[in-house]
């Protein structure tokens, strides 16, 4: 039994003990009605047309039924388990109103060759209407090598903008208002640094830096089970990030410091994450 099914059972086991959002009388005619569903239109197809795996299982591991009723959500708690939009456990949306009051954040994958070539792209993705933005890096930006390394040969600018320096992150952001768009970067070992450069070209323009919005990708354990773009060992990466929360938490309120990638990694997802949750 892996670690969500040991989840899953014991949150089954805290919800039996509380009342039903259900009649029971009905719950029992359900549960009777999949008893002779079993005995009699399943087991007649089965014997017709096996099916092709004893088991399934969803990208998690965890076991998928034939069938699920409400027998399986008895005893969901509503105002707990569901609660009101805008409120906890953010089941239902972080606002109130989420797409009624306004749109989703649109924004376009952007970043190629050198900085003045990306800052012009993203001021005509803002003209065009995109409410935010999205960075590409390079290779060696996303190694955290320098453009004029030996290692960067043949690299610079081609997956990404290139950004080496303070001066580069200047230069991609010139003129464009850091205060009135969020900005996502798809960065994972150097995160930190970069989140430095853009709090740093922020306040040289007297910007708050807690009036900053946007994310860094910062998943440093999928680039070790998945994509492989890491600097340290994971210990070292993970002190860093921890020590990156810490300061988001408290000087910038509106950042998104961590932004997990789990379609990298699969059902590779589960140790890793336990471990880190763990910290």
């Amino acid at each position: 039994m892996n670690y969500w099914e040991k989840k899953l059972d014991q949150i089954a086991a805290a919800r039996k003990k509380q009342g039903t959002l259900y009649d029971r009388k009905e719950l029992r005619s359900i549960r009777g009605r999949h008893r002779r569903w079993e005995d009699g239109s399943l087991k007649k197809w089965l014997a017709k047309v096996p099916e092709r795996s004893e088991t399934f299982e969803n990208p998690s591991g965890l076991p998928l039924k034939r069938l699920y009723s409400p027998t399986d959500v008895a005893y969901h708690r509503y105002a707990q388990d569901s609660g009101m939009p805008g409120e906890y456990p953010y089941t239902r949306g972080i606002y109130p109103t989420m797409y009624r009051g306004r749109p989703w954040t649109m924004r376009m994958f952007s970043g190629y060759g050198s900085p003045e070539e990306t800052n012009s792209r993203l001021k005509y993705l803002l003209k065009e209407g995109e409410t935010g933005l999205s960075i590409a890096f390079d290779m060696p930006t996303l190694y955290g090598i320098d453009a004029d390394h030996p290692r960067a040969e043949g690299e610079v600018g081609k997956c990404g903008v290139s950004v080496s320096s303070l001066r580069d992150m200047e230069v991609v952001f010139d003129g464009i208002p850091l205060d009135e768009v969020s900005t996502s970067m798809t960065i994972n070992a150097p995160a930190s640094v970069l989140t430095c450069m853009y709090v740093a070209v922020a306040e040289e323009r007297g910007l708050e830096s807690a009036k900053l919005r946007g994310t860094v990708q910062t998943d440093i354990l999928k680039e070790y089970a998945a994509q492989k773009e890491w600097v340290y060992p994971p210990e070292a990466h993970l002190r860093i990030i921890r020590d990156m929360i810490l300061y988001s938490t408290k000087h910038l309120p509106q950042w998104n410091y961590v932004s997990i990638s789990g379609y990298h990694i699969g059902k590779q997802v589960q140790v890793p994450y336990r471990s880190w949750l763990s910290l």
